[in-house]
């Protein structure tokens, strides 16, 4: 049996397909579009899926997608409707679209696909997310938390998972949403929405959470976790904007303006918004304990991307074992609704536990070695044991390579397949990445990969972190690894298994071979505002255009020195302006 999941029209549309409960691929469209954060129909995903499972449509049994659009429809009309005549300019740009696109999915889809109606199903969107990660989770029951911006009507769900079977126990709905309000701040703080609220993640450890008094204006948090925003101060629920002039007189002042100079004020507003994201989380994931007693809690939603959040909840609440899949925003809800159809739908039992996250095109040395010699490239081919102490070494010199091997990964995190990597015992390490490599801002962290047999003696964490999702201490004899340890003293860890992943756990234990140390760091292999890359031409313009000093792609390595073709992109020069 072939479920084809789907997730589109808002953010990260993407696509997967499951063979007898079995994920064979996924992907989301900005990879193959070069778009990032694509929302649009996820074509090139589902071409991809069909492709690498090697089926046509008429092969599906099922095409689901990830939420209801009739429903989102309703609260979207009723709020416009409830807040009219100020939401009448964007009621007038919005509601056409919706009926002339937005509420015709089936058609869509049947048309895109040439597929028979009836093989089309839909859920709501917080349950596509609980699905998303209970049902592949490892867990035979367990707590459900969902938190996000908001899906239909709801923002935040509580729920109980137990074999084959999602109950949501509870639910907050629009217009309350912390996501929302993380949003708002991220806009605020002069970031893109649905993009960037990982800045605002970052940016909290400069500063201060000065602006709580200002924060019990627009929300009363109580001690289920359930809250309520003051709607005076935003703009979300009746225009296109995330914030009005009563928030700017509220916070002192207008938005940033983007690529301007951040200053301690604006430290101080994101070590706000995350301190109060955190007080919610814990009150949340505290109060679904007392009412489930039980000791595993599946994350999922755009606010379980918070990593900082979830080491809280790993810390601070009594949960002992927590489980995030790795693309825990919209476009994981591909995989929830494929699963809720084969599972809960259909009453499979569950025979599938998300372990690894590269399941996305590949590419074998042959294709690679054809578009290199396309490009007129110059490199050497070495076999396997070569090439990973060839790139050990270069860490160890202190270069920065650029590792394209394998599938790519689906989700936000680069986990070793579609990587850059550095030395993370090099304090200039950090700066170097930041303004030469990635040509972002220098507050940004870099998470370091450590193999899974030493992860406790580096970080606080009595759990692995696969897939980049929690926040650890670093411990304070082990803070030889600067350029990963964030200012707070914490690092955003992946844990690096033989198992899952035995060519990047292999580099890393040579690495600690030759230098005793089983850390390295890993950052996401694009430039800011670019999505991860994809293919081998992806992966070698962005090793040409940026000051990366090798590449190993497949089993090619290539050195920046030798290659006849360099045209360096000088324009992180102008994005970050010598103080």
């Amino acid at each position: 049996m072939y479920i084809l999941g789907i997730s589109a029209f808002y953010h990260d549309s993407a696509a997967c397909i499951i063979k007898d409960g079995e994920l064979i691929a996924c992907a989301s469209e900005e990879r193959f579009t070069r778009k990032k954060g694509d929302f649009n129909f996820p074509i090139n995903a589902i071409n991809f899926c069909l492709k690498y499972a090697n089926i046509s449509t008429d092969d599906l049994d099922y095409v689901g997608f990830y939420d209801k659009p009739s429903l989102k429809f309703d609260r979207i009309l009723h709020t416009y409707l409830s807040s009219f005549p100020r939401s009448f300019p964007t009621f007038v740009k919005v509601i056409p679209m919706w009926i002339k696109e937005k509420l015709l999915i089936k058609k869509l889809i049947c048309d895109k696909l040439d597929i028979d109606p009836d093989k089309v199903l839909f859920a709501e969107h917080h349950l596509s997310h609980a699905a998303s990660t209970f049902l592949v989770s490892p867990f035979e029951k367990s707590a459900i938390l969902t938190v996000d911006g908001v899906g239909e009507w709801a923002t935040t769900t509580y729920g109980i998972g137990e074999k084959n079977k999602i109950q949501i126990l509870k639910q907050i709905n629009f217009p309350d949403s912390l996501g929302l309000l993380y949003s708002a701040f991220t806009y605020y703080l002069g970031f893109k929405i649905n993009s960037s609220e990982y800045k605002v993640m970052g940016l909290a450890p400069y500063g201060q959470p000065k602006y709580l008094n200002q924060m019990s204006e627009i929300i009363d948090i109580r001690e289920d976790g359930s809250f309520k925003l003051n709607l005076k101060y935003f703009a979300y629920h009746y225009g296109l904007k995330m914030t009005n002039g009563k928030f700017d007189e509220l916070f002192g002042g207008p938005p940033r303006v983007p690529e301007t100079k951040i200053e301690q004020r604006h430290f101080d507003l994101a070590a706000t918004i995350q301190k109060v994201t955190e007080i919610a989380m814990l009150k949340m994931a505290n109060y679904l304990y007392e009412k489930t007693r039980l000791e595993n809690l599946c994350l999922a939603g755009g606010v379980a991307l918070n990593c900082v959040a979830n080491g809280k909840i790993l810390r601070e609440t009594p949960f002992k074992n927590i489980f995030i899949q790795p693309a825990a925003g919209d476009a994981g809800g591909a995989i929830g609704i494929a699963y809720f159809i084969y599972n809960a739908l259909l009453k499979n039992a569950r025979n599938f536990v998300m372990t690894r996250a590269d399941y996305g095109p590949e590419f074998t040395d042959n294709e690679i070695q054809k578009y290199l010699d396309s490009q007129d490239a110059i490199y050497e081919k070495c076999e396997r044991n070569e090439l990973l102490q060839k790139v050990a070494k270069l860490v160890d010199e202190q270069n920065v390579v650029g590792w394209f091997q394998g599938r790519m990964e689906f989700g936000p995190r680069a986990l070793g397949n579609r990587s850059i990597l550095g030395d993370a015992r090099n304090p200039k390490m950090k700066d170097i990445l930041n303004l030469k490599i990635k040509f972002r801002e220098t507050f940004r962290p870099f998470a370091p990969s450590v193999v899974e047999d030493k992860y406790q003696e580096y970080f606080d964490i009595n759990i692995p972190s696969p897939f980049m999702l929690l926040v650890a201490p670093v411990r304070e004899n082990k803070r030889v690894v600067p350029s990963i340890t964030h200012i707070d003293g914490s690092a955003r860890l992946q844990t690096v298994s033989r198992e899952t992943n035995p060519l990047y756990y292999d580099l890393i234990k040579e690495f600690e071979r030759r230098t005793s140390c089983p850390v390295i760091i890993n950052t996401s292999y694009n430039v800011r505002g670019e999505p991860i890359v994809c293919t081998p031409e992806d992966g070698y313009r962005c090793f040409i255009r940026t000051r990366m000093d090798y590449l190993a792609m497949g089993s090619f390595l290539l050195d920046k020195k030798k290659q006849r073709n360099v045209v360096e992109d000088e324009s992180w020069k102008k994005i970050f302006p010598p103080d």
